[in-house]
């Protein structure tokens, strides 16, 4: 054994190979973490002082190759001040770079994934084999930074800099067949030839059949494009990524700006330009949001995960109503491999329901995510039906009637008789109580809520609603399958909204008083859109629909009277009383055409202003602040609750469910985290300005405790 460490081990192999293996002893992957970098460091220095040493061939130990940073690691160091964070990248770049300059040839065998920092390990060797079924990529755009172990140096002198452009500012992991394509990898095996045809290519260049030092020497040099061409290839793709990423995600354009910048450097110069650059990103506020929301999610899974030994395996689903909403839960369903019962009481129903699911299957097909082959198994998969035959061996049942709790329990408490003893029962209401619901049943331990967002193929929540009586098996069987489903599921306990919609609403609240005061809802969307939501509050309502917003909003007023109740008309009432539903009727704030995809485009209408009239009270002057402010204090304030409440267990749960369950915006990590960018004590007085606008705006007493004491969420 040449090396020996706690993740790397360096071994010989055969007439001067050695093979350097990484295997992170105690974990289920391969990460660089502070022990693999500093194992890596003495694996280099051994290497290096032992002069028998002709080539080396690099190999993991795991399914994967190197999955990355580790993450948990970036929040701590990303506090240290800007030179310190600059010089330990540095010292962590000179150890691949140290590797690169071996007086060998280096191979690198890549056997799974190899994302961020495990694919710059790759490109600093000379040469990359690939198993076909692996997958290689720099997504660091996503954490709101660029890849700081060399790859904004490495990757646009080997693959050319549009490729690495391409690779870089998408983020996107790619495939070994399009890595082969650009240049990326040199060959493509079967998995089980991967460590043969390494050993063959590290042995070719031992012989000099291959010049593995040409092969290196461009990786050092400054990239070959003359002044025009790189002014033609930077400054096109500065705009075309501005114009995708937006304002608020300035990674994908600084990671450009940074090989750009080091386009006319040697590696050295260069990778101090990134290490810069690296710096500057890792301490703006969306980097810290989304590393956060990387982590949250990371703590979701965890969760999820913790049901699975208690659920119960589901092999065939039932969905009771179809429509859209039931079309999209057995399209989804379906597509993931359980098959599903699609009931209706209507012959209409089952066929939009039908159309629903084909319409989404189809565009899967078009987009080539699906084979036609595959179309027609998850079709398959769904059996519309409008009797009960089959529900004797259905294993969960999800019903989606309409929003009436009579007639939800009429329904529940017909296919409770049906199914088998231990059939799970959930609800998808979006604000009826579950255990309000549960007195329609004999068996209420098997039933919970399971409340889908639409459009259901892209929202990627499920709330998991625990009632009163729901049993343990009951919430692990719902987790269970809406993870099969491909979704992420959070548990909330019982009240009117949970905790999405309970949120939601005193959001609109502030939207009625902007609108009471005379604020254009053009006005307030353009700004609540330029704060980062994916659409403005009128244009939300007419999307939703603005008979549900008014149905949801009284259900919240009966649950929280004290401030979600509201004194005379508002906004959504004289919309619902004009019957403008919006999109769903081509009416609402705004009026809607069908554009040239036959999808709804929002166009102004007058009318929307003459129906509005009657409920404008005032004119007060606002500024776009206060327009955030009237609207984001009570959303922020009600997740407060929320959690004070015990509705949600952690404040990565709490966010999480409104990044994933109303678009809330990514790079500001969710209301807890956007309260703890102000800061508490900030945030606190800050809604204390507002206090005249009513209960929606007070914090609570244990939110002034925590701003009292300097506390924030995430520590």
């Amino acid at each position: 054994m040449i090396y020996e460490g706690k993740a790397i081990t360096v071994k010989a192999l055969e007439s001067g190979i050695v093979e350097l293996n990484f295997d992170l002893k105690g974990e289920s992957v391969n990460k660089f973490n502070r022990l693999t970098l500093a194992d890596l460091r003495q694996a280099v220095d051994a290497i290096k002082a032992d002069g028998s040493i002709k080539g080396v061939i690099v190999t993991s130990g795991k399914d994967v190759f190197i999955v990355g940073a580790d993450i948990t690691e970036f929040v701590d160091n990303f506090k240290l001040p800007d030179e310190e964070l600059v010089a330990g990248n540095l010292e962590a770049n000179k150890i691949f770079s140290d590797f690169e300059d071996l007086g060998v040839p280096t191979v690198v065998a890549i056997n799974g994934i190899a994302l961020g920092g495990g694919f710059e390990m790759c490109l600093a060797a000379d040469y990359r084999v690939i198993a076909d079924s692996a997958k290689i990529g720099l997504p660091e755009v996503k954490l709101g930074i660029y890849p700081g172990f060399g790859g904004t140096v490495r990757l646009p002198r080997v693959i050319g800099t549009d490729n690495a452009i391409e690779w870089i500012a998408s983020g996107k992991e790619n495939n070994a067949a399009d890595a082969l394509k650009v240049g990326a990898v040199d060959a493509v095996v079967a998995a089980g030839k991967l460590q043969a045809a390494a050993l063959d290519l590290v042995k070719r260049a031992i012989s000099g059949e291959l010049d593995f030092k040409a092969k290196r020497q461009p990786k050092l040099e400054k990239i070959k494009l003359n002044a025009i061409e790189q002014m033609m290839a930077f400054e096109t793709a500065k705009g075309f990524v501005a114009g995708q990423a937006g304002p608020n995600y300035p990674a994908p354009v600084e990671a450009i700006k940074t090989i750009q910048k080091a386009a006319n450097f040697g590696r050295e110069k260069a990778l101090e330009a990134e290490a810069t650059g690296f710096v500057k990103l890792a301490k703006t506020s969306a980097s810290q949001s989304l590393v956060g929301l990387f982590l949250n999610d990371q703590e979701l899974k965890k969760k999820a995960k913790g049901y699975d030994e208690v659920a119960k395996e589901v092999k065939l689903a039932a969905v009771l109503g179809a429509g859209i909403m039931g079309g999209g839960i057995a399209y989804q369903s379906a597509v993931k491999g359980t098959p599903i019962l699609m009931k209706d009481i209507r012959e209409d129903g089952i066929q939009m329901g039908l159309n629903e699911a084909s319409k989404l299957l189809g565009n899967r097909v078009a987009k080539g995510r699906l084979t036609p082959a595959k179309m027609a198994e998850a079709l398959n998969a769904i059996r519309p039906t409008m009797s009960y035959g089959d529900f004797g061996n259905v294993d969960i049942v999800v019903e989606a009637v309409v929003e009436n709790p009579k007639v939800k329990q009429a329904v529940l408490a017909e296919v409770e008789g049906l199914v088998k003893e231990d059939t799970i029962l959930t609800s998808n209401t979006s604000t009826i109580s579950i255990s309000l619901l549960a007195k329609a049943l004999k068996r209420p331990e098997n039933f919970c809520g399971m409340h889908f967002f639409n459009p259901v193929h892209m929202m990627p929540l499920v709330e998991v609603i625990r009632g009163e009586k729901s049993s343990e098996v009951a919430v692990a069987t719902t987790v269970a399958y809406a993870k099969k489903m491909g979704k992420s599921p959070i548990v909330v306990n019982d009240c009117p909204g949970f905790l999405v919609n309970r949120v939601l609403f005193p959001y609109f609240g502030g939207f009625s008083k902007l609108i009471s005061a005379g604020v254009d809802f053009v006005r307030i969307d353009k700004v609540m859109e330029k704060f980062g939501w994916p659409m403005g509050p009128a244009y939300l309502s007419d999307v939703v629909g603005i008979d549900t917003g008014h149905h949801g909003r009284d259900v919240m007023a009966e649950g929280f009277p004290d401030r979600m109740a509201v004194e005379g008309r508002t906004a959504v009432d004289v919309m619902y009383e004009a019957n403008r539903l919006g999109q769903k009727n081509g009416k609402g704030f705004y009026a809607y055409e069908m554009d040239k995809r036959g999808k709804p485009k929002k166009v102004a209408d007058p009318v929307a202003y003459e129906v509005l009239k009657p409920v404008i009270t005032e004119q007060r002057e606002v500024t776009d602040e206060d327009i955030i402010n009237f609207m984001m204090i009570p959303l922020c304030l009600e997740t407060v609750r929320c959690l004070e409440d015990g509705i949600v267990e952690t404040a990565a749960e709490a966010d999480m469910g409104l990044i994933y369950g109303i678009g809330f915006p990514p790079f500001r990590g969710g209301a807890l985290r956007y309260i703890d960018s102000i800061g508490v004590a900030e945030f606190v007085a800050l809604a204390d300005k507002y206090a005249d606008l009513g209960a929606l705006y007070h914090p609570t007493a244990k939110l002034r405790e925590m701003a009292a004491k300097g506390q924030s969420f995430f520590g």
